[in-house]
């Protein structure tokens, strides 16, 4: 797994920073999902889900992700706003990527499996998240994506908070990139969290 004293920077995007600093962020007294405390707390959806957000987010990532990926997606929730925010806005930009989204469970009506939305056999795969925590979900996606018959070929989180998520992608064998940090938001990571 990634060593949390060394994890991977971003690439450095101010006006996306900003925009996460300023609807993204809170300061106080957080019980995180893992039981864990923190200062800070972060709703990324509040940039994602946000129009300005939307496209500093889109842009973003449409700037590192490979020209080979021809869909994005990843785990609800997390992942719905990042895979079809940069999918649409991608579209305007002459990038077309197709969107989906991995459910939690199988639905067994209707069209069954995991996998909702326009993800195709042999695609090549952009595995997405609004947050990455700890990074446990990524070979969870992964395996799905690569069971319907797609191949992930990048895991993009709009934050990595935790640190350690680039290792477990390098466990399932897909590169990692962070658009944003912790530390970028003036944050040290929250390798428990």
């Amino acid at each position: 797994m990634n060593d949390p004293a060394s994890p991977p920077q971003s690439n450095g995007h101010p006006e996306l920073v900003a925009h996460l600093q300023a609807h993204s962020v809170r300061r106080g007294d957080f019980t995180l999902k893992s039981g864990a405390k923190s200062s800070w707390f972060l709703d990324s959806k509040q940039t994602a889900c946000d129009p300005d957000g939307v496209v500093l987010m889109a842009d973003a990532a449409l700037a590192v992700i490979p020209a080979e990926a021809t869909a994005i997606g990843g785990m609800t929730v997390g992942a719905d706003p990042v895979a079809y925010g940069v999918a649409a806005v991608g579209a305007t930009r002459g990038r077309r990527l197709r969107s989906f989204t991995i459910r939690k469970e199988a639905k067994d009506h209707g069209v069954t499996g995991r996998v909702a939305g326009a993800l195709r056999a042999g695609d090549k795969v952009v595995i997405t998240e609004d947050t990455t925590s700890r990074g446990t979900t990524i070979a969870e996606a992964c395996a799905v994506v690569r069971e319907f018959g797609a191949e992930p070929i990048l895991v993009l989180s709009l934050v990595d908070r935790g640190g350690t998520a680039a290792g477990y992608a390098a466990e399932a064998g897909v590169p990692f990139v962070a658009l944003v940090t912790a530390p970028d938001l003036g944050f040290p990571y929250d390798v428990g969290s």
